[in-house]
């Protein structure tokens, strides 16, 4: 297994609606083994393709040992009152926002063996699945920020944007903790 580079806002694949996965491969479960690795590194709690330079229809969570690969995931439906929370995203380090999304979600897709499944989530793992399959449709969570905190949000990425030449975030395995703020998640 092996820890990919993550792509941060600025990259283009960020903003591409993925591809369906029409075969799962032996290159694609290695894919998502590295990006289960990738992710724990990063101390993420979600990855999807395009945070990696990819274009397939792929992410995977893993909130509180309840562990998914989503393959070509569909949101099925969102019920339930809609709640606030502080969103991080692993490709725009060190921002947050509150972001207003249905506290249930239930999502269609299959494993890394292609068995289908329904998921029916909340609290924190429907956050974050809904989360992932943005990035799967081009979405990020600042999108749904006011414009003004949205405004205020990309003038202090501005400002940090070049310790990532490239738009590319190496994650080492030592960065482990290192700026991490209490109780914040990056997905």
């Amino acid at each position: 297994m092996s820890i990919l580079d993550i792509r941060v806002l600025g990259d283009p694949v960020l903003r591409k609606p993925t591809k369906p996965v029409a075969t799962i491969t032996d290159e694609l479960r290695k894919l998502i083994a590295d990006m289960f690795e990738t992710m724990y590194a990063a101390e993420g709690i979600g990855l999807a393709a395009p945070q990696v330079g990819r274009t397939e229809r792929i992410t995977v969570v893993d909130v509180e040992g309840k562990k998914y690969a989503l393959i070509n995931p569909q949101i099925l439906e969102t019920s339930g009152s809609i709640d606030k929370a502080e969103e991080g995203c692993l490709s725009i380090p060190d921002i947050y926002g509150d972001v207003e999304r249905p506290s249930e979600v239930t999502v269609r897709a299959l494993d890394e063996n292609g068995n289908e499944y329904e998921l029916t989530a909340n609290e924190l793992l429907g956050r974050c699945i809904q989360h992932e399959v943005d990035h799967l449709d081009g979405r990020l969570f600042i999108d749904y920020l006011s414009p003004l905190k949205r405004k205020a949000v990309l003038s202090k990425w501005e400002k940090s944007k070049e310790e990532y030449p490239g738009y590319i975030r190496k994650v080492r395995t030592e960065e482990r903790g290192e700026h991490h703020h209490e109780n914040e998640t990056e997905m």
